[in-house]
């Protein structure tokens, strides 16, 4: 009696659960459908971008956007949520020794050593001002004790803010299956992560000089997002390459009070894209004012 009890509740616990993940994915795809179909925001003429938003950052408002929630390869965008988390659980002073496996990891990198010792911070302007994929394998290695366990809090983290259409296998952005973001997403996770101060500083950053403890030396750091040099009150956020993601940029400006988020995934020409954005939402911004005086 008891034994067929448990059995009877354990296949209605597995129906239930097998319920859940038919569920999920549904919900997902329902969503994002309903998100295309009610077309929150704006099309910008003249953007080459395959998904492209347009955000405002104290409001969450979508100012314009296409295809901003489908699924793609977000390449090194990725960082941004790793820069967040590293920031919000680790110590930023604390020493982090350089893994085999992440003086390893290759294509964009800080070309560290093993056993090279350097701080928290200094991998974290390594990963988001030149993009080091060494870095990030380090610092995912320091916060959790592997890539495998700190792509869990990646995705418990995105989930959390909002980001429920994003999956991230690796703390880089390193093609690799099931990893993607859509450009809603990457909006959400830079306007949460632009709120905080250290993360602001970092990514605002043109250069940077860091020291590694062990051995004794220093390295040279440029920005690779080049909107620092030329786009006034631009403070932010990340680029990313890869072929399959294409040419990809978060990007923050500040103008009068008013901040902007935008993201180009996959774009011919990402600093073009970007731009056009935000002359758009700066001048639909200013419009709006003109109309309310």
């Amino acid at each position: 009696m008891i034994r067929s009890l448990i059995h009877t509740r354990f296949k209605l616990l597995m129906l239930l659960m097998c319920s859940i993940l038919v569920v999920i994915p549904l919900v997902s795809v329902v969503t994002a459908w309903a998100a295309e179909s009610s077309c929150p925001g704006d099309v910008v003429p003249g953007i080459g971008a395959h998904s492209y938003i347009l955000m405002d950052s104290q409001t969450g408002r979508v100012l314009a956007q296409r295809k901003a929630w489908t699924k793609r390869a977000p390449a090194s965008t990725t960082k941004i949520i790793t820069g967040i988390i590293a920031l919000e659980t680790g110590n930023t002073d604390s020493p982090v020794q350089v893994s085999p496996k992440a003086a390893a990891t290759g294509e964009a990198s800080l070309e560290l050593k093993e056993g090279e010792v350097l701080t928290l911070e200094a991998l974290l302007y390594g990963a988001l001002l030149c993009s080091g994929n060494d870095a990030c394998v380090a610092i995912s290695e320091h916060i959790a004790g592997s890539e495998e366990r700190f792509s869990y809090l990646m995705n418990q983290k995105a989930f959390l803010i909002g980001a429920v259409d994003s999956n991230f296998i690796n703390p880089h952005g390193l093609p690799a299956k099931g990893h993607y973001s859509t450009a809603y997403d990457l909006a959400l996770l830079a306007r949460y992560s632009l709120r905080n101060p250290h993360f602001g500083k970092i990514v605002s950053s043109k250069t940077k000089v860091i020291n590694t403890i062990t051995p004794n030396k220093k390295r040279y750091l440029y920005n690779t997002n080049q909107l620092l040099w030329g786009t006034v009150g631009a403070n932010g956020v990340k680029t990313g390459t890869t072929v399959e993601a294409g040419r990809c940029l978060v990007a923050s400006v500040t103008r009068d009070g008013r901040q902007l988020i935008t993201v180009v995934l996959k774009s011919p020409d990402r600093y073009r894209d970007t731009l056009k954005l935000l002359e758009y939402g700066f001048r639909k911004s200013k419009n709006t004012l003109d109309q309310e005086g």
